[in-house]
């Protein structure tokens, strides 16, 4: 668009006879753009890619430099043979006329053409700049998509072995809970292994699948262990979420909050707004692990941290830590 607006500007000036235009004229005053042209191209499609892009910087300048001087005598020695402009003034409008000398138009056009110069290496490297950030963006987005897959799969090793070790618990009191245990856990690896493995799951399976969880859990728990729940979540909703993005917070809760000795207890809620946030909040009484118990080393908690990094960069809030005996967990995640 640039090189058209240029070369139909000087049909608005040039003289015409008879309805005609003086091509001649045209021609004389399309040489320096025409000049502009060729530097342009020059960098662009050889200069630029072939020589500065390899770090040769110093012989793109010196090349550059020898170009445009070469152009600039040119224009300059046609200038002075009558082949650039109009031609000659007529000679009374000669004798009042004071025209600045010959340098100062060299100049100008050394000037000029180093800026066509310029303007070549500047949209061609702008091109290179794009097409690397392009790239940047692919390589930052499949390195996301890998560290979440390889998150996906250390959760679900992390879930088996802590449900499995409560279920080899079982077996040694009360064999029959244990089958029930059992089949509770096919239901939850089957959704594990089948309805998860897509970027987002409708919120419903995922509530599903929290309460199978949770009275999994309950079979091995005593008297003195209160477990309350309020899973408020509509059967219409339509809200996605990330699967598996709550569990590692409710194991943690009964990893923490349980104790074989004393009193204990967990509260759950999880609930949607009409925002699409989606609030999960957990409180459980505080037992911390002991030196010898070093299973799971908090690599759940981390995992949660890292996948909502990775899901909700920016859309989620997450409040946990300690009050008195008690440790609160709120997850508060924009599905919108």
């Amino acid at each position: 668009m640039v090189w058209l607006i240029m070369l139909g500007f000087p049909f608005f000036f040039i003289s015409r006879q008879n309805g005609g235009i003086y091509w001649y004229i045209y021609i004389s005053l399309m040489l320096v753009p025409f000049t502009w042209m060729i530097v342009f191209y020059i960098n662009y499609l050889w200069l630029v890619p072939k020589i500065l892009f390899k770090q040769h910087t110093r012989n793109y300048i010196i090349i550059n430099l020898f170009m445009s001087l070469f152009l600039g005598l040119c224009l300059h020695l046609s200038q002075d043979a009558g082949i650039i402009g109009p031609g000659p003034k007529p000679e009374k409008q000669q004798e009042h006329s004071v025209m600045p000398p010959n340098w100062i138009f060299f100049s100008r056009d050394i000037l000029t053409l180093f800026l066509a110069s310029g303007l070549g290496a500047t949209i061609r490297m702008n091109g290179r700049w794009r097409e690397a950030e392009a790239a940047r963006q692919e390589a930052e987005k499949s390195k996301a998509e890998a560290e979440l897959k390889n998150l996906k799969n250390q959760l679900n090793p992390h879930f088996l072995l802590n449900t499995l070790n409560n279920i080899y618990a079982l077996i040694a009191f009360d064999s029959n809970k244990a089958q029930q245990a059992l089949h509770d856990l096919s239901k939850l690896l089957r959704y594990m292994l089948y309805d998860n493995q897509s970027a987002r799951v409708p919120l419903t399976k995922e509530a599903d699948f929290i309460r199978n969880y949770i009275e999994l859990m309950r079979i091995r728990l005593t008297k003195d262990i209160t477990v309350t729940t309020n899973i408020s979540i509509s059967p219409e909703s339509s809200t996605l979420i990330a699967p598996l993005i709550y569990i590692s917070l409710i194991e943690n809760a009964f990893k923490h909050g349980v104790s074989s000795s004393k009193p204990s207890y967990i509260n759950m809620q999880l609930r949607e707004d009409g925002d699409g946030k989606v609030i999960c909040e957990i409180r459980n009484s505080n037992y911390p692990k002991t030196y010898q118990d070093q299973s799971g080393h908090g690599i759940g908690l981390e995992q949660v941290r890292k996948r909502l990094e990775l899901i909700y960069p920016g859309r989620y809030l997450w409040e946990k830590g300690i009050n008195g005996n008690e440790y609160r967990s709120l997850l508060v995640v924009d599905t919108k």
